[in-house]
C-alpha cells in the first residue's frame, strides 16, 4: 500500500482482516471433525498484482471486477481496478484509481462499480461499460485527533470496509470502521453526496447486510454486537449483543429471515480490542465458524463449524451452496445452505479473501493474498472454482 497509508490505519485494516495480518502457516484444511465429498472440481488461478481485496462478477458486462490497492513503495503499482475475463481471469482492461480501493460494491443495471476509499473515507464510482471513473464522493473530512501513540494527528475519522448497494432507495451504506464511534454512512447514489452519518457502532464495524424488502440494514462490529437501521427513517434501531465476538462479514439469508455472519477468531482484533479500543470485554466465544443470528433478538440458533478465521461468505441460491472463505485454513468450504451440511472443500494457497459469483455458471471467484511477510511488490492472485 502508499507510503502515506499510516501504521495506525494499516492495524485497524487487520483488525478487519482486510489485509495479510496473520502469517503463521496454515494448520490445516479444515477442522478434524469436518468430512468433505470428493466431487470433481475445476480451478483456474492467476497472479495478478499487488493487494487483491474484493471482487465481483458483472453478468450484464459478463467480466469479473477485482481491487488492487498498489504497493507500499514509492514505485509501486498505482491502485487500479482489474477486468477480468470470467472464464481465463485474463485482465482485459485496468483503471488506475487515484486512492486505494478495498471494498466493491456492484449495480449491474445502472451499469455502475462503487470502490471503497478505505483510507480517505470516500468512495469511487465507476462505469463498467467504458472502465473509466465517474466521480468521487467524499464522505468525510480530515480531523485533529487522537493517535495511537496519544498524539494529535491529522487523520481522516474512519476507515471503510464493506459496502452495500440499496438500489430501490438511491443509496450506498459503508460503516465506518474505527476503534471507537464507529457510524454508519449513507451515501446517495444519484447525487454522490452525503446524506447521512449515523453514529453508535461502536468498535470494529466491519459487516453489513441489506434486507431490501423489510427495509432494514444490519451491520456487525468487533466486539460481538449487530445493529438494525431503519431504511426509511435512517435510524439506528437496536443494538443486540450477540454470543459471538468477531463479526466480520454478514450476509442476509431472504428464505430464513436470518443474518448469517463470520466469526472470525483471530487472537489481534482481541488484542487490539483490549489495547487500544481499552474495552472492558468478556471474550464470548473460539471464533472459525459462522453463526446463523436471529436479528429480531441477537439469538444464535446455529453454529457452523469452518476451517481457521473466516472471512468471507457467499450464496448461490439457485444450487443452493453457501461458500466461506478459511484464510488460516488456505480453503473455500462449501455447504448446504439448507442444512448447512458440509459439501466439499477447495483447497487452495493462502490467504483465501472474497468471493464472487458468476449465478449463470455456479462459477466461484476468489482473490488469494500473500502471507504477511510476502514482498510487497508480489503479486497475490484470483481463482475460479467449479463443480
Amino acid at each position: 500500500m502508499p507510503l502515506s497509508l499510516t501504521r495506525f490505519s494499516l492495524s485497524l485494516v487487520c483488525v478487519a482482516a482486510l489485509a495479510a495480518c496473520q502469517s503463521a502457516p496454515p494448520s490445516s484444511s479444515t477442522p478434524s471433525s469436518m468430512n468433505t465429498t470428493a466431487v470433481t472440481e475445476q480451478v483456474v488461478r492467476q497472479a495478478l498484482a499487488p493487494a487483491l481485496y474484493e471482487i465481483v462478477y458483472s453478468a450484464k458486462q459478463d467480466a469479473v471486477f477485482v481491487a488492487s490497492a498498489g504497493g507500499r513503495e514509492a514505485n509501486a503499482p498505482k491502485p487500479r481496478i482489474l477486468r477480468l475475463d470470467p472464464l481465463t481471469l485474463a485482465v482485459q482492461a485496468e483503471i488506475v484509481l487515484e486512492r486505494p480501493g478495498l471494498g466493491l460494491a456492484l449495480d449491474d443495471d445502472s451499469n455502475r462499480l462503487y470502490v471503497g476509499n478505505a483510507f480517505q473515507t470516500s468512495v469511487t464510482v465507476l462505469d463498467t461499460r467504458t472502465n473509466a471513473v465517474v466521480g468521487v464522493a467524499q464522505l468525510a473530512e480530515k480531523i485533529q485527533a487522537k493517535g495511537p501513540g496519544g498524539k494529535d494527528v491529522e487523520r481522516y475519522p474512519h476507515n471503510l470496509r464493506e459496502l452495500v448497494l440499496d438500489p430501490s432507495n438511491h443509496r450506498l451504506y459503508a460503516p465506518g470502521l474505527w476503534f471507537s464511534g464507529g457510524v454508519l454512512y449513507v451515501m446517495n447514489t444519484q447525487t454522490l453526496q452525503l446524506e447521512k452519518v449515523i453514529p453508535g457502532f461502536g468498535f470494529g464495524a466491519a459487516g453489513i447486510t441489506l434486507d431490501a424488502q423489510k427495509g432494514k440494514v444490519y451491520v456487525g462490529n468487533m466486539q460481538g454486537q449487530l445493529m438494525t437501521v431503519d431504511t426509511r427513517s435512517l435510524t439506528l434501531e437496536n443494538t443486540h449483543e450477540v454470543a459471538a465476538d468477531q463479526l466480520l462479514n454478514l450476509r442476509f439469508e431472504p428464505a430464513t429471515g436470518k443474518v448469517l455472519a463470520t466469526d472470525h477468531g483471530s487472537d489481534r482484533p482481541n488484542m487490539v480490542r483490549e489495547t487500544m479500543a481499552k474495552l472492558d470485554y468478556t471474550i464470548r466465544g473460539d471464533g472459525n465458524r459462522v453463526v446463523v443470528i436471529d436479528p429480531a433478538s441477537g439469538a444464535v440458533d446455529q453454529s457452523i463449524a469452518t476451517g481457521l478465521r473466516p472471512v468471507a461468505l457467499l450464496a448461490d441460491e439457485a444450487r443452493h451452496r453457501l461458500y466461506v472463505t478459511n484464510r488460516e485454513s488456505a480453503s473455500v468450504t462449501v455447504y448446504d445452505s439448507r442444512s448447512y451440511a458440509l459439501l466439499k472443500t477447495f483447497e487452495l494457497p493462502a490467504h483465501p479473501n472474497s468471493l464472487a459469483l458468476d449465478p449463470r455458471s455456479g462459477a466461484v471467484f476468489v482473490t488469494i493474498k500473500n502471507a504477511e511477510d510476502a514482498p510487497a511488490t508480489d503479486a497475490e492472485s484470483v481463482a475460479r472454482l467449479l463443480w
